[in-house]
């Protein structure tokens, strides 16, 4: 029977052992997967950077589905070398051709004075709501706690809001403030999911709050019973990480690129008409922004709101979505987000297109430009206020 020394001098002759010195080498030259192998309570002791945790005894069962190139190169360590040897083994019987134990384990990389640091964690009830978001290796523990740090707000808690609102704080967007001056009507219900009968001559961002704590007691909810205009919108933006623009109306279009472009603050735009909507990120530090696309407002007559045109009340919920990824796409600096690109989605024909957006040459209000910037009031007009 064999011994346990035994197994260890066996796993260890079927993988690869480098040292400390040589791990840090290879980490920092890019394109390694760091995997640590410790228990929880050993990880949130200490670990080394950007590394994915998956406890060993969770091995064979998380692992696949985390780390899908199996030819990527893979340092795996645990606190002395011993777990890591074994898992090592694991994972070159798991089809993972370029794995690699740490030798010595955390615990000689942390006494030699090499780069460490508190891993961010979470509460139980934390993740155990965010589960599905921690088997993410895109997201994961530390992604998560982005989120929940994060702070949103919402132009509008009407048809593109609702769902918005709804998808960021189910997934733990931590501030979520909401703009909105309206009374909740029977008429909005048809589309307005943040609402109900209960709620009908309640003040919209009431009625929000209080669906948004019921689904979510992670997030804080902030208030704007206003209206948005010149002499508020810089102080209510400033300190947001990003905009999600559910405005119904030109002006204030307008009114928030130029407050986004002064501050900074990337916008999530949607838009819908009948069966059609869009979606496009405006970020004025990435990008062009909303007056590169619509440099001047079309006549009224033109432009019918959804009260006058009409709208399928499940549309909003499409693009309010595809909006509310994109926010979590730009918080989490996740994949392609629709920077300088718009989706176009028809739902008569269920098709969605995609067209790329430049900056116009024309347009002077520019992340460049500013300090010059003077956010005004449109009163329906279209022309950029610069200071000279």
């Amino acid at each position: 029977m064999a011994s346990f020394r035994d197994l260890l001098s066996q796993a260890k002759s079927e993988i690869i052992e480098i040292d400390t010195a040589e791990a840090q080498q290879r980490i920092q030259s890019g394109g390694v997967l760091v995997l640590d192998v410790r228990e929880p309570d050993e990880f949130e002791q200490g670990a080394l950077p950007n590394v994915l945790h998956i406890p060993r005894g969770h091995l064979e069962a998380q692992i696949e589905g985390r780390a899908t190139d199996r030819g990527q190169e893979i340092v795996v360590y645990c606190a002395g070398g011993v777990r890591s040897a074994f898992a090592a083994k694991t994972l070159k019987e798991l089809g993972y051709t370029n794995v690699l134990s740490m030798a010595g384990g955390f615990g000689k990389w942390k006494d030699e004075g090499r780069e460490w640091r508190q891993p961010v964690t979470l509460t139980p009830d934390q993740r155990n709501r965010y589960q599905r978001h921690l088997l993410l290796p895109e997201v994961g523990v530390e992604g998560q706690a982005k989120l929940l740090g994060a702070k949103v707000l919402m132009l509008g808690a009407g048809g593109l809001g609702s769902p918005a609102a709804l998808y960021l704080a189910a997934a733990g967007v931590g501030t979520i403030g909401i703009v909105d001056m309206d009374d909740v009507d029977a008429s909005n219900l048809q589309r307005q999911i943040l609402h109900n009968m209960d709620r009908i001559g309640e003040r919209k961002v009431e009625s929000a709050r209080m669906t948004i704590e019921k689904l979510n007691p992670d997030v804080k909810v902030k208030m704007y019973d206003t209206r948005l205009d010149a002499s508020n919108i810089m102080e209510i933006m400033e300190g947001y990480d990003v905009v999600v623009d559910g405005a119904d109306n030109f002006p204030s279009r307008y009114l928030l690129n130029d407050a986004s472009v002064k501050l900074g603050i990337p916008v999530v735009h949607g838009s819908i008409f009948r069966f059609e909507g869009m979606v496009s990120v405006f970020h004025p530090k990435q990008g062009p922004t909303y007056r590169d696309m619509v440099p001047e407002p079309p006549p009224a007559e033109l432009a019918p709101s959804c009260a006058e045109a009409g709208v399928l009340g499940v549309l909003p919920g499409i693009i309010g979505s595809i909006q509310a990824l994109e926010t979590i796409k730009v918080i989490l600096d996740l994949g392609e987000p629709l920077i300088g690109r718009i989706l176009s989605v028809d739902t008569t024909e269920m098709s969605f297109r995609v067209f790329k957006l430049r900056a116009d040459p024309n347009n002077v209000v520019t992340y460049e430009n500013r300090d010059r910037i003077e956010v005004r009031d449109l009163d329906g007009l279209c022309a950029p206020w610069l200071s000279h």
